[in-house]
């Protein structure tokens, strides 16, 4: 896979993808990522790529004329014709589709992947309608440019190609996923996947809490059911604590979440055990 960063920071990307997963995968030339200075494809000795909008308002907006040229140099497939070929030119904007697991499994299916980075006030509006297949934000908040969007994209798109996380595994039990293969011929068809032997499938959840060696640290002490040996115990009190994290911190998910009988029968137990304390502790 191909990923290419159109930023006027290029400096900016020499820490982010260095590291970890994105420095292997870039090795073992599972990916192959470009930065490109859109400042070079500016035509004026100030290498001005921004302007103030027509109509006034605050701020400066980024020019289309450096955006257009900067990915048409790059001899992409017709706007029309990419979806076609498996590439996307994706501008990164708080305007944008919301980045989630989903839309980041997608983007991982691609050959060539271009993120523009948006800076300033905003980007010219032809460059959103007429040069990119699509707007992406990471979140529903304001960052100064695109450049920390476009480093949690290729982090979270590159560890979904296959090789470059070596328990390829793991990334399908992770929060937010939501693998309605894994498990299937245990499961049987339309139910939620069967739990792996020693793991539990987020199936959108978050995920469920984890404990390592010493197994008393300073008088904390590792649950009893992680240590006894029983798995099937194991697997439940991972599904019903990872129903209980993210009732408590993302009970959104719970919306879309792959959730069976005996799950609701869990999350109804948890309300009321919450309900009760809440009642103790206001006597």
């Amino acid at each position: 896979m191909q990923i290419d960063i159109v930023t006027i920071f290029p400096d900016f990307f020499r820490g982010p993808l260095d590291y970890g997963i994105i420095r292997r995968a870039r090795e073992t030339g599972l990916v192959k990522i470009e930065i490109h200075d859109l400042r070079a494809f500016t035509r004026d000795r100030h290498r001005t790529v921004d302007d103030r909008p027509f109509g006034g308002g605050e701020g400066m907006v980024l020019k289309p004329e450096p955006l257009f040229e900067c990915v048409e140099a790059m001899e992409l497939a017709s706007r029309e014709k990419r979806a076609a070929v498996r590439q996307s030119v994706v501008l990164l904007s708080a305007q944008g589709k919301r980045f989630d697991q989903k839309l980041a499994s997608e983007l991982a299916g691609l050959d060539r992947l271009v993120l523009i980075c948006g800076r300033y006030e905003g980007v010219d509006e032809r460059v959103g309608t007429h040069l990119a297949d699509r707007e992406i934000s990471i979140g529903d908040y304001v960052l100064s440019g695109g450049e920390l969007g476009a480093a949690v994209i290729v982090d979270t798109v590159t560890r979904l190609i296959p090789g470059a996380v070596g328990n390829e595994a793991s990334t399908r039990q992770e929060s937010f996923c939501a693998d309605s293969e894994m498990g299937k011929d245990l499961a049987g068809e339309g139910a939620r996947p069967a739990l792996p032997d020693s793991t539990c499938g987020s199936g959108g959840l978050l995920d469920y809490p984890h404990y390592t060696r010493p197994g008393d640290f300073r008088g904390m002490r590792v649950p009893e059911v992680l240590v006894n040996g029983n798995h099937e115990q194991i697997k439940r009190w991972r599904r019903r604590s990872a129903l209980e994290k993210t009732l408590r911190n993302r009970p959104d998910l719970l919306d879309s979440a792959e959730l069976n009988e005996d799950d609701k029968k869990m999350i109804a137990e948890i309300q009321a055990a919450v309900s009760c304390e809440t009642v103790i502790r206001r006597s």
